[in-house]
Protein backbone atom coordinates (compact mmCIF):
# COMPACT_ATOMS: atom_id res chain seq x y z
CA UNK A 1 0.00 0.00 0.00
CA UNK A 2 2.69 2.49 1.07
CA UNK A 3 4.84 1.43 -1.86
CA UNK A 4 1.96 2.23 -4.22
CA UNK A 5 1.48 5.66 -2.65
CA UNK A 6 5.20 6.32 -2.91
CA UNK A 7 5.11 5.42 -6.58
CA UNK A 8 2.19 7.80 -7.16
CA UNK A 9 4.07 10.59 -5.37
CA UNK A 10 7.13 9.97 -7.50
CA UNK A 11 4.98 10.25 -10.65
CA UNK A 12 3.52 13.51 -9.30
CA UNK A 13 6.97 14.98 -8.69
CA UNK A 14 8.09 14.21 -12.24
CA UNK A 15 4.82 15.23 -13.88
CA UNK A 16 4.22 18.64 -12.34
CA UNK A 17 6.70 20.29 -14.70
CA UNK A 18 4.89 19.01 -17.79
CA UNK A 19 3.91 21.57 -20.42
CA UNK A 20 3.16 21.21 -24.13
CA UNK A 21 3.29 17.43 -23.79
CA UNK A 22 2.73 16.78 -27.50
CA UNK A 23 6.15 18.28 -28.36
CA UNK A 24 8.16 15.56 -26.55
CA UNK A 25 7.94 11.77 -26.60
CA UNK A 26 9.68 11.76 -23.20
CA UNK A 27 6.64 13.47 -21.65
CA UNK A 28 4.24 11.13 -23.43
CA UNK A 29 6.20 8.25 -21.90
CA UNK A 30 5.45 9.70 -18.43
CA UNK A 31 1.76 9.73 -19.31
CA UNK A 32 1.84 6.00 -20.01
CA UNK A 33 3.28 5.31 -16.56
CA UNK A 34 0.75 7.66 -14.95
CA UNK A 35 -2.03 5.90 -16.86
CA UNK A 36 -1.09 2.59 -15.27
CA UNK A 37 -1.32 4.12 -11.75
CA UNK A 38 -4.73 5.58 -12.60
CA UNK A 39 -5.97 2.13 -13.61
CA UNK A 40 -4.84 0.54 -10.33
CA UNK A 41 -6.35 3.29 -8.13
CA UNK A 42 -9.60 3.29 -10.08
CA UNK A 43 -10.02 -0.44 -9.51
CA UNK A 44 -9.53 -0.01 -5.72
CA UNK A 45 -12.05 2.82 -5.70
CA UNK A 46 -14.63 0.87 -7.68
CA UNK A 47 -14.54 -1.92 -5.09
CA UNK A 48 -16.04 0.46 -2.46
CA UNK A 49 -18.77 1.90 -4.69
CA UNK A 50 -22.25 0.46 -5.36
CA UNK A 51 -23.16 2.65 -8.36
CA UNK A 52 -21.46 3.16 -11.72
CA UNK A 53 -19.27 0.14 -10.99
CA UNK A 54 -19.88 -1.53 -14.32
CA UNK A 55 -18.86 1.40 -16.49
CA UNK A 56 -15.94 2.48 -14.33
CA UNK A 57 -14.65 -1.07 -14.17
CA UNK A 58 -14.69 -1.37 -17.96
CA UNK A 59 -12.81 1.92 -18.28
CA UNK A 60 -10.25 0.87 -15.69
CA UNK A 61 -9.67 -2.47 -17.40
CA UNK A 62 -9.32 -0.71 -20.73
CA UNK A 63 -6.65 1.60 -19.25
CA UNK A 64 -4.87 -1.31 -17.64
CA UNK A 65 -4.92 -3.36 -20.83
CA UNK A 66 -3.80 -0.43 -22.96
CA UNK A 67 -0.97 0.62 -20.65
CA UNK A 68 0.28 -2.93 -20.02
CA UNK A 69 0.61 -3.54 -23.76
CA UNK A 70 2.16 -0.13 -24.42
CA UNK A 71 4.65 -0.36 -21.57
CA UNK A 72 6.02 -3.63 -22.92
CA UNK A 73 7.78 -1.50 -25.54
CA UNK A 74 7.21 2.20 -24.93
CA UNK A 75 9.46 3.35 -27.76
CA UNK A 76 7.68 1.15 -30.30
CA UNK A 77 4.24 2.22 -29.09
CA UNK A 78 4.95 5.96 -29.17
CA UNK A 79 6.85 5.65 -32.44
CA UNK A 80 3.44 5.42 -34.11
CA UNK A 81 2.02 8.97 -34.41
CA UNK A 82 -1.55 7.61 -34.47
CA UNK A 83 -0.95 5.92 -31.09
CA UNK A 84 0.55 9.14 -29.75
CA UNK A 85 -2.43 11.21 -30.94
CA UNK A 86 -4.93 8.76 -29.44
CA UNK A 87 -3.03 8.81 -26.14
CA UNK A 88 -3.35 12.59 -25.97
CA UNK A 89 -7.04 12.41 -26.90
CA UNK A 90 -7.67 9.69 -24.32
CA UNK A 91 -6.64 12.03 -21.53
CA UNK A 92 -8.15 15.27 -22.79
CA UNK A 93 -11.67 15.15 -24.25
CA UNK A 94 -12.27 11.47 -23.32
CA UNK A 95 -11.01 11.93 -19.75
CA UNK A 96 -13.90 14.30 -18.92
CA UNK A 97 -16.29 11.34 -19.20
CA UNK A 98 -14.41 9.50 -16.45
CA UNK A 99 -14.32 12.55 -14.20
CA UNK A 100 -18.08 13.02 -14.58
CA UNK A 101 -18.59 9.45 -13.33
CA UNK A 102 -16.71 9.97 -10.08
CA UNK A 103 -16.98 13.67 -9.17
CA UNK A 104 -20.41 13.35 -7.55
CA UNK A 105 -19.55 10.30 -5.48
CA UNK A 106 -18.02 10.06 -2.05
CA UNK A 107 -14.30 9.60 -1.79
CA UNK A 108 -12.53 13.00 -1.63
CA UNK A 109 -9.25 11.34 -0.68
CA UNK A 110 -9.30 9.30 -3.85
CA UNK A 111 -10.15 12.35 -5.96
CA UNK A 112 -7.27 14.29 -4.40
CA UNK A 113 -4.87 11.45 -5.15
CA UNK A 114 -6.25 11.16 -8.67
CA UNK A 115 -5.73 14.88 -9.33
CA UNK A 116 -2.11 14.58 -8.18
CA UNK A 117 -1.46 11.56 -10.37
CA UNK A 118 -3.01 13.18 -13.44
CA UNK A 119 -1.37 16.60 -13.00
CA UNK A 120 0.84 15.91 -16.03
CA UNK A 121 -2.00 14.81 -18.29
CA UNK A 122 -2.29 16.71 -21.60
CA UNK A 123 -4.53 19.73 -22.10
CA UNK A 124 -6.88 20.71 -24.90
CA UNK A 125 -3.96 22.65 -26.42
CA UNK A 126 -1.99 19.39 -26.54
CA UNK A 127 -4.85 17.71 -28.39
CA UNK A 128 -4.89 20.57 -30.90
CA UNK A 129 -1.11 20.33 -31.25
CA UNK A 130 -1.25 16.56 -31.77
CA UNK A 131 -3.94 16.91 -34.46
CA UNK A 132 -1.93 19.65 -36.18
CA UNK A 133 1.11 17.36 -36.11
CA UNK A 134 -0.79 14.67 -38.02
CA UNK A 135 -1.77 17.28 -40.62
CA UNK A 136 1.89 18.31 -40.91
CA UNK A 137 2.89 14.71 -41.53
CA UNK A 138 0.15 14.41 -44.12
CA UNK A 139 1.48 17.41 -46.07
CA UNK A 140 5.21 16.78 -45.87
CA UNK A 141 4.98 13.08 -46.71
CA UNK A 142 2.06 13.43 -49.17
CA UNK A 143 -0.12 10.98 -47.26
CA UNK A 144 -3.76 10.41 -48.08
CA UNK A 145 -6.30 10.96 -45.34
CA UNK A 146 -7.34 7.31 -45.51
CA UNK A 147 -3.71 6.21 -45.04
CA UNK A 148 -3.40 8.03 -41.74
CA UNK A 149 -6.88 7.10 -40.55
CA UNK A 150 -6.18 3.43 -41.18
CA UNK A 151 -2.65 3.66 -39.74
CA UNK A 152 -0.96 2.78 -43.03
CA UNK A 153 2.28 4.59 -42.33
CA UNK A 154 5.73 3.56 -43.44
CA UNK A 155 7.30 1.19 -40.95
CA UNK A 156 4.10 0.78 -38.90
CA UNK A 157 2.40 -2.57 -38.41
CA UNK A 158 -0.86 -3.31 -36.59
CA UNK A 159 -1.67 0.36 -36.20
CA UNK A 160 -5.02 1.40 -34.66
CA UNK A 161 -7.61 2.91 -36.98
CA UNK A 162 -9.18 6.30 -36.28
CA UNK A 163 -12.92 6.41 -35.71
CA UNK A 164 -15.33 8.86 -37.32
CA UNK A 165 -15.33 10.92 -34.13
CA UNK A 166 -11.51 11.05 -34.07
CA UNK A 167 -11.34 12.06 -37.76
CA UNK A 168 -13.93 14.74 -37.04
CA UNK A 169 -11.74 16.02 -34.18
CA UNK A 170 -8.78 16.40 -36.55
CA UNK A 171 -10.99 18.11 -39.13
CA UNK A 172 -12.35 20.51 -36.53
CA UNK A 173 -8.79 21.41 -35.48
CA UNK A 174 -8.06 22.36 -39.09
CA UNK A 175 -11.36 24.26 -39.35
CA UNK A 176 -10.62 26.30 -36.22
CA UNK A 177 -7.24 27.17 -37.71
CA UNK A 178 -8.94 28.36 -40.95
CA UNK A 179 -7.31 25.44 -42.76
CA UNK A 180 -10.31 24.43 -44.85
CA UNK A 181 -8.23 22.25 -47.19
CA UNK A 182 -7.60 19.73 -44.42
CA UNK A 183 -11.00 20.33 -42.84
CA UNK A 184 -12.75 19.16 -46.02
CA UNK A 185 -10.64 16.01 -46.32
CA UNK A 186 -11.00 14.91 -42.69
CA UNK A 187 -14.68 15.88 -42.34
CA UNK A 188 -15.50 13.99 -45.54
CA UNK A 189 -13.62 10.93 -44.32
CA UNK A 190 -15.42 11.14 -40.99
CA UNK A 191 -18.72 11.23 -42.88
CA UNK A 192 -17.73 8.22 -44.99
CA UNK A 193 -16.86 6.20 -41.87
CA UNK A 194 -20.05 7.33 -40.14
CA UNK A 195 -22.25 6.21 -43.00
CA UNK A 196 -20.44 2.94 -43.65
CA UNK A 197 -20.54 1.73 -40.06
CA UNK A 198 -23.44 -0.06 -38.37
CA UNK A 199 -23.58 2.29 -35.38
CA UNK A 200 -23.82 6.06 -35.31
CA UNK A 201 -21.22 7.76 -33.11
CA UNK A 202 -21.42 11.33 -34.42
CA UNK A 203 -24.03 14.02 -34.79
CA UNK A 204 -24.32 13.88 -38.57
CA UNK A 205 -26.06 17.26 -38.73
CA UNK A 206 -23.13 18.97 -37.00
CA UNK A 207 -20.65 17.12 -39.22
CA UNK A 208 -22.51 18.17 -42.40
CA UNK A 209 -22.67 21.73 -41.11
CA UNK A 210 -18.87 21.92 -40.77
CA UNK A 211 -18.26 20.08 -44.03
CA UNK A 212 -20.67 22.20 -46.10
CA UNK A 213 -19.20 25.50 -44.95
CA UNK A 214 -15.61 24.30 -45.36
CA UNK A 215 -16.48 23.09 -48.86
CA UNK A 216 -17.98 26.48 -49.70
CA UNK A 217 -14.86 28.30 -48.46
CA UNK A 218 -12.80 26.10 -50.79
CA UNK A 219 -14.84 27.43 -53.72
CA UNK A 220 -17.39 24.62 -54.13
CA UNK A 221 -20.71 26.47 -53.81
CA UNK A 222 -22.79 23.86 -55.66
CA UNK A 223 -21.50 21.01 -53.51
CA UNK A 224 -21.92 23.09 -50.36
CA UNK A 225 -25.59 23.55 -51.31
CA UNK A 226 -26.03 19.81 -51.85
CA UNK A 227 -24.53 19.04 -48.44
CA UNK A 228 -26.72 21.69 -46.83
CA UNK A 229 -29.81 20.15 -48.41
CA UNK A 230 -28.72 16.79 -46.97
CA UNK A 231 -28.42 18.39 -43.56
CA UNK A 232 -31.91 19.89 -43.79
CA UNK A 233 -33.44 16.54 -44.71
CA UNK A 234 -32.28 15.00 -41.45
CA UNK A 235 -35.29 14.49 -39.20
CA UNK A 236 -33.57 15.66 -36.06
CA UNK A 237 -30.21 16.45 -34.50
CA UNK A 238 -28.50 13.85 -32.36
CA UNK A 239 -25.97 16.24 -30.90
CA UNK A 240 -24.88 15.12 -27.46
CA UNK A 241 -27.48 12.38 -27.62
CA UNK A 242 -30.46 14.81 -27.36
CA UNK A 243 -33.32 14.83 -29.85
CA UNK A 244 -33.97 18.41 -30.97
CA UNK A 245 -36.67 19.86 -33.21
CA UNK A 246 -34.99 20.87 -36.50
CA UNK A 247 -36.79 24.22 -36.64
CA UNK A 248 -35.31 25.16 -33.24
CA UNK A 249 -31.89 23.61 -33.71
CA UNK A 250 -29.20 26.30 -34.27
CA UNK A 251 -27.47 24.03 -36.79
CA UNK A 252 -30.61 23.85 -38.93
CA UNK A 253 -31.28 27.57 -38.55
CA UNK A 254 -27.79 28.32 -39.80
CA UNK A 255 -28.18 25.75 -42.58
CA UNK A 256 -31.38 27.40 -43.91
CA UNK A 257 -29.64 30.77 -44.01
CA UNK A 258 -26.65 29.25 -45.77
CA UNK A 259 -28.90 27.46 -48.26
CA UNK A 260 -30.48 30.75 -49.28
CA UNK A 261 -27.08 32.38 -49.62
CA UNK A 262 -25.67 29.53 -51.74
CA UNK A 263 -28.70 29.54 -54.05
CA UNK A 264 -28.34 33.29 -54.61
CA UNK A 265 -24.63 32.88 -55.40
CA UNK A 266 -25.32 30.09 -57.89
CA UNK A 267 -28.12 32.06 -59.56
CA UNK A 268 -25.94 35.16 -59.81
CA UNK A 269 -23.08 33.18 -61.31
CA UNK A 270 -25.42 31.52 -63.82
CA UNK A 271 -26.73 34.95 -64.83
CA UNK A 272 -23.18 36.21 -65.44
CA UNK A 273 -22.36 33.20 -67.60
CA UNK A 274 -25.58 33.63 -69.58
CA UNK A 275 -24.90 37.31 -70.19
CA UNK A 276 -21.33 36.57 -71.23
CA UNK A 277 -22.48 33.87 -73.63
CA UNK A 278 -25.16 36.10 -75.18
CA UNK A 279 -22.64 38.89 -75.62
CA UNK A 280 -20.28 36.59 -77.51
CA UNK A 281 -22.53 34.48 -79.72
CA UNK A 282 -26.09 35.69 -79.41
CA UNK A 283 -28.85 33.36 -78.25
CA UNK A 284 -26.95 30.55 -76.54
CA UNK A 285 -28.16 27.89 -74.13
CA UNK A 286 -25.89 28.01 -71.07
CA UNK A 287 -24.92 24.63 -69.67
CA UNK A 288 -25.84 24.11 -66.01
CA UNK A 289 -23.00 24.23 -63.50
CA UNK A 290 -21.59 20.83 -62.64
CA UNK A 291 -21.02 19.75 -59.06
CA UNK A 292 -17.27 19.35 -59.39
CA UNK A 293 -15.32 19.40 -56.13
CA UNK A 294 -12.05 21.29 -55.93
CA UNK A 295 -9.94 21.23 -52.80
CA UNK A 296 -6.68 23.07 -53.34
CA UNK A 297 -4.07 23.47 -50.61
CA UNK A 298 -3.65 27.22 -50.16
CA UNK A 299 -0.04 28.14 -49.45
CA UNK A 300 1.58 31.37 -48.35
CA UNK A 301 4.51 32.80 -50.28
CA UNK A 302 7.08 31.04 -48.12
CA UNK A 303 5.52 27.62 -48.61
CA UNK A 304 5.38 28.25 -52.34
CA UNK A 305 9.10 28.99 -52.42
CA UNK A 306 11.67 26.65 -53.94
CA UNK A 307 13.33 26.43 -50.51
CA UNK A 308 10.25 24.99 -48.82
CA UNK A 309 9.38 22.81 -51.80
CA UNK A 310 12.90 21.37 -51.74
CA UNK A 311 12.54 20.76 -47.99
CA UNK A 312 9.36 18.71 -48.40
CA UNK A 313 10.71 16.78 -51.38
CA UNK A 314 13.95 15.90 -49.59
CA UNK A 315 12.01 14.76 -46.53
CA UNK A 316 10.03 12.41 -48.79
CA UNK A 317 13.28 10.98 -50.15
CA UNK A 318 13.08 12.64 -53.57
CA UNK A 319 16.13 13.91 -55.43
CA UNK A 320 16.24 17.69 -55.85
CA UNK A 321 19.78 18.33 -57.10
CA UNK A 322 22.28 16.63 -59.38
CA UNK A 323 25.69 16.66 -57.68
CA UNK A 324 28.45 16.66 -60.28
CA UNK A 325 31.11 15.65 -57.75
CA UNK A 326 29.19 12.69 -56.32
CA UNK A 327 31.86 10.32 -57.65
CA UNK A 328 34.43 11.97 -55.37
CA UNK A 329 32.55 11.16 -52.15
CA UNK A 330 34.29 8.53 -50.02
CA UNK A 331 33.96 6.24 -47.02
CA UNK A 332 37.19 5.70 -45.10
CA UNK A 333 38.94 5.30 -41.75
CA UNK A 334 40.29 8.54 -40.28
CA UNK A 335 42.99 9.16 -37.67
CA UNK A 336 43.33 12.95 -37.84
CA UNK A 337 43.62 13.31 -34.04
CA UNK A 338 45.49 11.29 -31.37
CA UNK A 339 42.14 10.42 -29.78
CA UNK A 340 41.37 8.25 -32.82
CA UNK A 341 44.73 6.54 -33.41
CA UNK A 342 43.76 3.24 -31.74
CA UNK A 343 40.08 3.27 -32.71
CA UNK A 344 39.90 5.13 -36.04
CA UNK A 345 36.82 7.02 -37.14
CA UNK A 346 34.47 5.54 -39.71
CA UNK A 347 33.98 8.59 -41.91
CA UNK A 348 31.44 8.97 -44.71
CA UNK A 349 31.79 12.16 -46.77
CA UNK A 350 28.34 13.43 -47.80
CA UNK A 351 29.36 16.67 -49.57
CA UNK A 352 32.60 18.42 -50.42
CA UNK A 353 31.86 22.18 -50.29
CA UNK A 354 30.68 22.73 -47.65
CA UNK A 355 32.30 19.62 -46.26
CA UNK A 356 29.58 17.55 -44.59
CA UNK A 357 30.65 14.26 -43.04
CA UNK A 358 29.03 11.54 -40.95
CA UNK A 359 31.03 9.48 -38.44
CA UNK A 360 29.46 6.12 -37.65
CA UNK A 361 29.42 4.21 -34.32
CA UNK A 362 30.73 7.17 -32.35
CA UNK A 363 28.68 6.95 -29.13
CA UNK A 364 27.53 3.82 -27.31
CA UNK A 365 24.07 2.78 -26.10
CA UNK A 366 25.20 3.27 -22.49
CA UNK A 367 26.37 6.82 -23.22
CA UNK A 368 23.10 7.59 -25.01
CA UNK A 369 21.07 6.27 -22.07
CA UNK A 370 23.03 8.47 -19.66
CA UNK A 371 22.55 11.61 -21.76
CA UNK A 372 18.78 10.95 -21.90
CA UNK A 373 18.68 10.34 -18.15
CA UNK A 374 20.35 13.69 -17.46
CA UNK A 375 18.21 15.59 -19.95
CA UNK A 376 14.69 14.26 -19.31
CA UNK A 377 13.96 16.16 -16.07
CA UNK A 378 14.74 19.52 -17.70
CA UNK A 379 13.18 19.22 -21.13
CA UNK A 380 11.39 22.43 -22.11
CA UNK A 381 9.85 23.62 -25.37
CA UNK A 382 12.63 24.53 -27.80
CA UNK A 383 12.77 28.21 -28.73
CA UNK A 384 13.97 30.33 -31.63
CA UNK A 385 15.28 33.90 -31.64
CA UNK A 386 12.97 36.53 -33.07
CA UNK A 387 15.06 38.35 -35.73
CA UNK A 388 13.26 41.65 -35.02
CA UNK A 389 13.24 41.69 -31.21
CA UNK A 390 16.13 39.33 -30.50
CA UNK A 391 13.98 37.58 -27.85
CA UNK A 392 13.63 33.82 -27.54
CA UNK A 393 10.16 32.49 -28.29
CA UNK A 394 8.36 29.32 -29.35
CA UNK A 395 7.30 28.93 -32.99
CA UNK A 396 5.24 26.47 -35.01
CA UNK A 397 8.16 25.92 -37.39
CA UNK A 398 10.16 24.37 -34.55
CA UNK A 399 8.39 21.68 -32.52
CA UNK A 400 10.52 19.81 -29.98
CA UNK A 401 11.80 20.03 -26.42
CA UNK A 402 15.37 20.68 -25.40
CA UNK A 403 17.66 20.64 -22.38
CA UNK A 404 21.16 22.05 -21.87
CA UNK A 405 23.89 20.07 -20.08
CA UNK A 406 27.14 21.50 -18.71
CA UNK A 407 30.50 19.72 -18.85
CA UNK A 408 30.89 19.78 -15.06
CA UNK A 409 27.61 17.96 -14.48
CA UNK A 410 28.94 14.56 -15.51
CA UNK A 411 32.22 13.17 -16.89
CA UNK A 412 30.32 11.86 -19.92
CA UNK A 413 29.22 15.36 -20.97
CA UNK A 414 32.82 16.54 -20.70
CA UNK A 415 34.00 13.60 -22.80
CA UNK A 416 31.44 14.42 -25.51
CA UNK A 417 32.78 17.97 -25.61
CA UNK A 418 36.36 16.72 -25.94
CA UNK A 419 35.34 14.26 -28.63
CA UNK A 420 33.51 17.03 -30.53
CA UNK A 421 36.59 19.25 -30.38
CA UNK A 422 38.76 16.42 -31.73
CA UNK A 423 36.29 15.71 -34.55
CA UNK A 424 36.12 19.34 -35.66
CA UNK A 425 39.74 20.33 -34.94
CA UNK A 426 38.37 23.28 -32.94
CA UNK A 427 38.91 24.50 -29.38
CA UNK A 428 36.37 24.52 -26.55
CA UNK A 429 37.10 28.14 -25.59
CA UNK A 430 33.72 29.51 -26.68
CA UNK A 431 31.74 26.33 -27.27
CA UNK A 432 28.08 26.13 -26.19
CA UNK A 433 26.73 23.66 -23.64
CA UNK A 434 25.46 20.34 -24.96
CA UNK A 435 21.92 20.76 -26.25
CA UNK A 436 19.75 17.62 -26.05
CA UNK A 437 16.61 17.54 -28.22
CA UNK A 438 13.60 15.23 -28.11
CA UNK A 439 11.01 15.48 -30.89
CA UNK A 440 7.33 14.72 -30.24
CA UNK A 441 4.47 13.87 -32.59
CA UNK A 442 5.49 15.14 -36.02
CA UNK A 443 8.42 17.00 -34.39
CA UNK A 444 10.38 19.11 -36.86
CA UNK A 445 12.44 22.25 -37.50
CA UNK A 446 11.84 23.96 -40.83
CA UNK A 447 14.74 25.30 -42.99
CA UNK A 448 17.13 27.58 -41.09
CA UNK A 449 20.78 28.51 -40.66
CA UNK A 450 22.76 27.72 -37.54
CA UNK A 451 24.81 30.89 -37.97
CA UNK A 452 23.54 34.45 -37.52
CA UNK A 453 23.28 36.54 -40.66
CA UNK A 454 24.42 40.15 -40.78
CA UNK A 455 20.86 41.42 -40.29
CA UNK A 456 20.51 39.31 -37.13
CA UNK A 457 22.79 41.33 -34.90
CA UNK A 458 22.92 40.46 -31.23
CA UNK A 459 22.07 36.79 -31.76
CA UNK A 460 25.29 35.64 -30.10
CA UNK A 461 27.47 37.31 -27.49
CA UNK A 462 30.38 39.39 -28.78
CA UNK A 463 32.90 37.33 -26.84
CA UNK A 464 31.71 34.17 -28.62
CA UNK A 465 31.24 35.40 -32.16
CA UNK A 466 29.20 33.55 -34.75
CA UNK A 467 28.64 29.78 -34.89
CA UNK A 468 31.46 28.36 -36.93
CA UNK A 469 30.61 24.64 -36.80
CA UNK A 470 27.78 22.24 -35.93
CA UNK A 471 28.25 18.78 -34.45
CA UNK A 472 25.09 16.70 -34.13
CA UNK A 473 24.86 13.25 -32.49
CA UNK A 474 21.96 10.96 -33.43
CA UNK A 475 20.81 8.97 -30.39
CA UNK A 476 18.01 6.91 -31.98
CA UNK A 477 17.22 5.07 -35.17
CA UNK A 478 14.04 6.25 -36.89
CA UNK A 479 11.81 4.01 -38.99
CA UNK A 480 10.58 6.82 -41.27
CA UNK A 481 11.14 10.55 -41.57
CA UNK A 482 13.13 12.66 -39.15
CA UNK A 483 16.12 13.22 -41.45
CA UNK A 484 18.41 16.24 -41.64
CA UNK A 485 18.15 17.82 -45.09
CA UNK A 486 20.13 20.62 -46.74
CA UNK A 487 17.70 22.43 -49.01
CA UNK A 488 20.20 24.42 -51.11
CA UNK A 489 22.35 21.44 -52.11
CA UNK A 490 19.97 18.47 -51.92
CA UNK A 491 21.80 16.49 -49.21
CA UNK A 492 19.94 14.11 -46.86
CA UNK A 493 21.29 12.68 -43.62
CA UNK A 494 19.26 9.80 -42.21
CA UNK A 495 19.38 9.42 -38.40
CA UNK A 496 21.45 6.43 -37.33
CA UNK A 497 21.85 5.60 -33.67
CA UNK A 498 25.40 6.31 -32.51
CA UNK A 499 26.36 8.35 -35.59
CA UNK A 500 27.53 11.94 -35.65
CA UNK A 501 27.34 14.58 -38.41
CA UNK A 502 29.54 17.66 -38.66
CA UNK A 503 29.79 20.68 -40.95
CA UNK A 504 31.20 24.22 -40.90
CA UNK A 505 28.63 27.03 -41.02
CA UNK A 506 31.12 29.79 -41.85
CA UNK A 507 33.62 30.07 -44.63
CA UNK A 508 37.22 30.85 -43.69
CA UNK A 509 36.64 34.56 -44.39
CA UNK A 510 33.99 34.64 -41.65
CA UNK A 511 31.02 34.90 -44.01
CA UNK A 512 28.09 32.56 -43.51
CA UNK A 513 27.94 29.63 -45.94
CA UNK A 514 24.47 29.82 -47.47
CA UNK A 515 24.75 26.22 -48.64
CA UNK A 516 24.40 25.06 -45.02
CA UNK A 517 20.69 25.94 -44.85
CA UNK A 518 19.11 22.81 -43.38
CA UNK A 519 16.03 21.42 -41.67
CA UNK A 520 14.92 18.61 -39.39
CA UNK A 521 12.16 16.68 -41.19
CA UNK A 522 9.04 15.71 -39.22
CA UNK A 523 9.29 12.35 -37.48
CA UNK A 524 6.85 10.09 -39.32
CA UNK A 525 7.45 6.82 -37.47
CA UNK A 526 9.79 6.51 -34.52
CA UNK A 527 11.30 8.58 -31.74
CA UNK A 528 14.05 11.11 -32.37
CA UNK A 529 16.69 12.10 -29.83
CA UNK A 530 19.71 14.15 -30.85
CA UNK A 531 22.30 16.29 -29.09
CA UNK A 532 24.13 19.26 -30.58
CA UNK A 533 27.43 20.93 -29.93
CA UNK A 534 28.00 24.37 -31.47
CA UNK A 535 31.46 25.93 -31.81
CA UNK A 536 31.98 29.68 -32.17
CA UNK A 537 34.50 31.90 -33.93
CA UNK A 538 36.41 33.30 -30.96
CA UNK A 539 39.29 31.11 -29.84
CA UNK A 540 39.63 29.38 -33.21
CA UNK A 541 42.28 31.78 -34.61
CA UNK A 542 44.97 29.08 -34.60
CA UNK A 543 42.63 26.11 -35.14
CA UNK A 544 40.85 27.40 -38.24
CA UNK A 545 42.68 30.45 -39.52
CA UNK A 546 41.71 32.67 -42.43
CA UNK A 547 42.76 31.56 -45.92
CA UNK A 548 44.94 33.57 -48.27
CA UNK A 549 42.03 33.84 -50.71
CA UNK A 550 39.57 36.45 -49.30
CA UNK A 551 36.56 34.74 -50.89
CA UNK A 552 37.33 31.27 -49.52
Amino acid sequence: MWLSIANVLMVCMTCRVCAEVFTSMADLEKILYAENDVAIDLKRYIASEEQRIGKLKRIAEDYEHHSSLALEDVDKHLANPVNAFLLVKRFTSDWDVVLDLIRNTTGPEFLTKLEDTTSCFPTSDDLTGAASALLRLQDVYALKTEQIAKGRLRGVKNSPELSAEECFEIGRTAYNDADYYHAVMWMQHALDIERSGPDSTLDEALLLDYLAYSTYLQGNVKHALNLTNELLTLGSSRRQGTMLIPSLDPVHVRARNNKKYYEEMIAEEAMKRRQAALGDTGDVEVEAEKDEIHNERKLDEYRKSSDFTSYERLCRGEETHVYEHAHKLTCQFRRHHPMFYINPLREEVMYLDPRIVVFHNLITDAEIAKVKELAKPRLNRATVQNPQTGKLETANYRVSKSAWLKDEEDPLIKSISLKSAALSNLTLTTVEELQVLNYGIGGHYEPHYDFARKTERGTFEEWRGNRVATVIYYMTDIEAGGGTVFTNIGVRLFPEKGACAIWYNLRRNGEGDMKTRHAACPVLVGQKWVCNKWFHERGQEFSRSCALDPVE
